[in-house]
């Protein structure tokens, strides 16, 4: 029994010995990838072909690759090659409408996709083997024959003017998007943006011709990778694509990058946050620069790791000065990147992290990295390039992205080949070269009242950023003496439906409660209105919703508003959206006939045209009847600018007053709520102490 006593304990003993530390732990050097082989060829109308087999799956996949992109937008219609893109394949094509190709692909587990980025447009394809005939001749529908339906083209509009009011939520993607147009130049391709009016400009046409001028077959490349024979989908492609013959001139150079530095600080104010984020750099360079390997390698030792890094020690550990730092060389295939130093802090440390990165900064151009430092910068790097080809996809991806911009076949190992030979030396002469200080932009935002230490210490010009989003331009008829008179007298019309001009106009004030059914993706949301008005225009707005009640008053000039999780001023869109409400209640432009400033035009059978500064309405009127039809005008949403029609139900009396019973409320076409009046008292005797006093 000894033997087998002496057995179990050396067992236990070998189950409870230590692990051995993860230092001891050897790995083989990463081998260089496999570059398989790629067959190239020309279709009889002139579209470059690259196809890649790999029969790991039953999957054929491919794009083709557009030489355009959004650096063509005309400068009045900024938005048009995104939106091209975009309405390619939702639009429909080759005589399906978008919801059929959705269905379409969907019965088959297939995708096709299109987009238009910055310096080229990309379709691609997916589909299991069985099904990648069918696939192909949507994808080539896509590609040459989209029907740009005017229903998805206003649906694309409405999504990237949503973007555009969102677009000052968030301070990093603030810092972010004007940094990037402070170094390439605001009037320039490269660092201008789209406004309201520039994607109201866009029509149907713009697409159309925009896709003309682009997308023909000499000006595309089309890779499928995937399991297919070579040779017979190589009969197949000329097939479907052989008889697309369409011609145009040769796609112009990508305009050149020509700004000048930007020095100095550049503040982006936002109240509503408690910490600063922060860009900060010039201009870089392109992939193709002699030393651009050094200068990645430069980048990673100055702020590749947020805890390691020079500046991720200083900034970030040492003196917990941001919540992330970091810093990166960008370059681009066909035009210059942008060195940045990226990161976040506390507002009241926004000066001293600042100071601390220029300070790091100064001192790394003045010495050479330690051994240990250039050694992680380059195995950071260097463990990442087999990622860039660890699937066909990838592979594919990038040489025929080589061969769009005009890149040696192996220019990847070229690169993979000078990380590997940058010394110290070399990070300390390109730090001194390429890094100027001097010229540094910088851009922050956050709130600066909570900064502490003004930005004056930091010795630097400071200019603030104008975030403002420019409104629309409001679309109002032309008008004369006779279209005016004849508005007017519709108006009146609908003053005496709703109770009498005279009694209308000397109204002084009105208490209305609806019960209101407001729609929503996850069902029906009930919520209780009271709304008091008080002349000229005074208004206070309550509502009871599920989730508590919201208090707004607005006296003309400014208010606030009470949620359940706090009050605030008016400001921004909800400022916005409160002078529009109080504009377009219906009981105030029956008034408009009395008010100075505003101007009431007839601008077709029954309907009139109220503007007031730049408000303006449309108002539907029964011209037997004078009882008010439906209301039609813009509104500020909280995502950017929105479509609205009020529809009116008959009217009801009220103490001698009449409203409509019922209004129904659309938003970009789509029912928003349906408000059910409950009650009207007039003539209150409500005061403004009463309609200002927060609850």
């Amino acid at each position: 029994m000894k033997p087998l006593l002496f057995l179990a304990t050396a067992v236990l003993a070998a189950q409870t010995a230590a692990p051995p530390s993860w230092k001891t732990l050897k790995y083989p050097p990463l081998r260089d990838p496999h570059i398989p082989e790629v067959t190239q060829f020309t279709l009889s109308n002139g579209m470059r072909v690259f196809l890649l087999e790999n029969h790991e799956l039953p999957v054929v996949s491919g794009f083709a690759l557009v030489r355009t992109g959004n650096l063509f937008d005309p400068k009045e219609k900024i938005g048009l090659a995104g939106i091209t893109g975009a309405v390619m394949r939702t639009g429909g094509a080759g005589g399906k409408t978008g919801d059929q190709l959705n269905e379409q692909l969907e019965n088959i587990a297939a995708s096709v996709e299109s987009n238009i980025g910055e310096t080229s447009a990309r379709v691609s394809f997916s589909a299991l083997k069985e099904n990648s005939d069918e696939v192909l001749g949507l994808f080539k529908s896509v590609i040459a024959a989209p029907s740009f339906a005017e229903d998805k083209v206003d649906l694309a509009k409405t999504q990237e003017k949503s973007g555009i009011g969102r677009r000052n939520d968030d301070p990093g993607d603030i810092a972010s998007r004007e940094f990037n147009e402070l170094l390439y130049g605001k009037t320039t391709p490269y660092g201008w943006r789209a406004e309201y009016a520039t994607i109201d400009a866009i029509v149907r046409e713009d697409l159309v011709e925009f896709h003309k001028r682009y997308f023909f077959p000499k000006n595309i490349m089309l890779a499928v990778y995937g399991d297919f024979d070579g040779a017979a989908l190589r009969l197949r492609l000329e097939q479907v694509f052989g008889s697309w013959t369409a011609e145009q001139p040769p796609v112009p150079d990508f305009p050149k990058v020509e700004a000048e530095p930007r020095p100095g600080v550049f503040l982006a104010t936002k109240d509503d946050v408690n910490q600063t984020s922060f860009y900060i750099g010039h201009l870089g360079g392109t992939l193709l620069d002699k030393d651009y390997p050094a200068l990645e390698v430069m980048a990673s030792v100055l702020g590749g790791s947020p805890f390691t890094s020079r500046l991720g020690s200083a900034i970030r550990v040492q003196r917990g000065y941001a919540y992330q730092i970091g810093a990166d060389w960008g370059a681009n295939y066909s035009h210059p990147g942008t060195f940045t130093i990226v990161g976040g802090t506390k507002s009241e440390n926004t000066v001293p992290a600042v100071k601390t990165i220029r300070e790091e900064v100064d001192k790394f151009i003045q010495g050479q990295p330690s051994a240990a430092e250039l050694q992680s910068a380059k195995d950071k790097i260097l463990n990442t390039f087999v990622f860039n080809f660890d699937n066909p996809s990838k592979t594919l991806s990038r040489l025929v992205s080589y061969e769009y911009f005009g890149y040696p076949k192996d220019f990847i190992f070229q690169y993979k080949t000078a990380v590997e030979k940058v010394s110290a030396a070399d990070v300390q002469r390109v730090a001194r070269q390429y890094l100027k200080p001097q010229n540094f932009t910088y851009v922050l935002a956050g709130k600066p009242a909570d900064f502490g230490t003004p930005l004056t210490a930091l010795s630097l010009p400071v200019t603030p950023i104008d975030l403002t989003i420019p409104e629309p331009k409001a679309d109002v008829s032309a008008a004369d003496e006779g279209s005016i008179s004849q508005g007017k007298q519709l108006l009146q019309k609908m003053a005496d439906a709703m109770g009498g001009a005279a009694k209308v106009a000397a109204l002084k004030d009105y208490k209305v409660a609806y019960s209101v059914d407001m729609s929503g993706g996850s069902g029906t949301m009930k919520a209780k209105q009271t709304q008091l008005w008080m002349a000229p225009g005074t208004i206070r707005q309550e509502n009871d919703l599920p989730f508590g009640k919201v208090v707004a008053y607005y006296d003309g000039a400014g208010g606030w508003i009470k949620l359940p999780q706090g009050d605030a001023p008016l400001s921004g869109p909800v400022l916005k959206q409160m002078q529009e409400q109080s504009f377009h209640d219906l009981v105030g432009l029956a008034r408009s006939a009395s008010i100075p400033a505003r101007r009431v035009n007839y601008v077709g059978p029954g309907v009139i045209e109220i503007t007031d500064g730049g408000l303006v309405t449309r108002l539907e009127i029964d011209e037997e009847t004078g009882a008010p039809k439906r209301q039609m005008y813009q509104a500020t949403g909280m995502g950017g600018p929105q479509q609205v029609e009020e529809i009116y139900g008959p009217l009801q009396e009220f103490g001698g007053f009449r409203l409509p019973a019922k209004s129904t409320v659309m938003q970009g076409g789509q029912k928003f709520a349906e408000a059910t009046l409950a009650s009207a008292e007039f003539d209150t005797g409500l005061t403004r102490a009463q309609l200002s006093a927060k609850p």
